[in-house]
């Protein structure tokens, strides 16, 4: 006889498969990272051993196996026995791409200063990444070891030493290894004395006539084999090529006429009195 006046009682079926203590069980919880999150796989480091052919980057073992060479400067904090997981080994593999990219810009600067734009260009040439070329070359200018100011000022101290030339030649040259305008218009301003450049241009080219001149036959017309008009001629064409204007060429050419002149009345007035 169903109970009446009260609350009324429901029977609940249970499923066969479920026993009493598993049957108010909760179901399995998202985990504690989130949902779906992987468990990060561990792999540990067997052996690091020297690569024969570089020994400046070690081969890594991980697990028993070979995995990947890095540079000795970056496997410096790494050892056997280790556990590392998989974002930190692209972490090490990243790192290890970077520090080779920036060798290979430090063995082109070990040649010569260079400039940025020379320093870019040799690594696209190396189809390197454009973001890899970009912190290399911050990497570069923080160090100091790639300054286009000081390059463009070391490569007019140069050229005045031992190949002098024009303003505009050596603005010309600048722009051709990919220097700003603004640097280049800094650096010429600093002094760049144009008709010392000359005359400093003008004497070398002398020297050079003269050797020639003293292995032809005696009885020359001048100690550089030419008289005054061809002389003018020829020096004037190798200092326009130099990018001279005719307002620093013309005296420089007077000048060093007369030098090379007074020298030679001097040398020969000695070989008289010698001959006496």
């Amino acid at each position: 006889m169903a109970p009446t006046g009260g609350l009324r009682l429901c029977a609940f079926k249970t499923s066969p498969h479920l026993t009493p203590s598993t049957s108010l069980k909760a179901g399995p919880g998202p985990s504690p990272g989130g949902r779906g999150e992987k468990i990060k796989r561990m792999r540990t480091i067997t052996a690091i051993k020297p690569q024969k052919k570089n020994p400046r980057r070690v081969n890594v073992y991980l697990d028993g196996e070979f995995a990947f060479g890095l540079s000795k400067l970056i496997v410096a904090w790494l050892k056997v026995g280790q556990t590392l997981t998989e974002e930190k080994i692209a972490s090490l593999q990243a790192e290890d791409e970077q520090e080779s990219v920036y060798q290979k810009a430090l063995h082109f600067l070990s040649y010569r200063p260079r400039s940025t734009a020379e320093v870019r260009q040799n690594l696209n040439k190396h189809n390197v990444p454009e973001t890899l070329i970009e912190a290399t070359l911050e990497r570069l200018q923080r160090s100091g070891l790639v300054n286009d100011e000081a390059f463009a000022r070391a490569w007019v101290e140069n050229r005045s030493e031992f190949r002098p030339r024009s303003k505009s030649a050596l603005k010309m040259e600048l722009r051709r290894k990919g220097l700003d305008d603004e640097v280049i218009q800094s650096v010429l301003a600093e002094g760049v004395d144009e008709e010392a450049l000359a005359l400093q241009a003008a004497r070398k080219y002398v020297r050079r006539l003269e050797a020639r001149a003293a292995k032809s036959p005696k009885g020359e017309r001048s100690r550089s084999g030419l008289d005054r008009s061809e002389f003018r001629l020829k020096l004037s064409g190798f200092l326009s090529r130099r990018g001279f204007s005719y307002s620093i060429i013309a005296p420089a050419v007077s000048q060093v006429w007369q030098e090379m002149r007074q020298t030679a009345d001097g040398r020969e007035k000695i070989e008289n009195e010698e001959n006496l």
